[in-house]
């Protein structure tokens, strides 16, 4: 249910008091990303590796591959992640695509888009609306942020887990 605000204005018109009622709509709920201040810190630590490039079995700053720079991004917060997207894909809770929100992890098949085992994780940093934005280690570009809506990563999906559970319980 949706909180309305009345907010009481008056203006005088010809010595006349007149109210006028404007309504203000409040959002129905918080976001996990509004609910866990942490899941902010978490985002905003990832978001100061852009353009490090990407390096095969890299978990440091000096070169990562994708389940390197999410485990390196988690592990600063206390939430330890396995090196390895696919079993990055078992940590958490699985989300429908519908209710993901800023803090989860997004999976994805690797280079093999007919194959049907997950080779590639990023963290969603945005979603508004049906755009869901992440960022991620790739091979072409290093640390950088993608959409879910371009037809590569389309054709990949796998699924999305959440891992913020793990950070409110720290």
């Amino acid at each position: 249910m949706k909180k309305v605000l009345l907010t009481v204005l008056c203006t005088v018109s010809f010595g006349i008091v007149q109210a006028q009622n404007i309504p203000t709509v409040t959002p129905k709920e918080t976001s996990f990303y509004e609910q866990i201040p942490v899941v902010h810190e978490v985002i905003s630590f990832a978001k100061k590796h852009l353009s490090i490039r990407y390096r095969s079995g890299g978990t440091t700053t000096r070169g990562f591959d994708c389940s390197g720079f999410t485990r390196f991004c988690y592990n600063q917060f206390g939430i330890s992640l396995p090196h390895s997207s696919a079993a990055q894909g078992t940590v958490g809770k699985a989300v429908d695509k519908e209710a993901a929100q800023p803090g989860d992890l997004i999976l994805f098949k690797g280079h093999d888009a007919g194959g049907n085992r997950i080779g590639h994780v990023g963290m969603i940093t945005e979603v508004i609306g049906d755009q869901i934005k992440f960022i991620h280690s790739a091979w072409s570009g290093g640390v950088r942020y993608d959409y879910l809506k371009a037809s590569y990563y389309q054709r990949r999906f796998m699924g999305i887990r959440r891992v913020t559970n793990l950070l409110a319980e720290k």
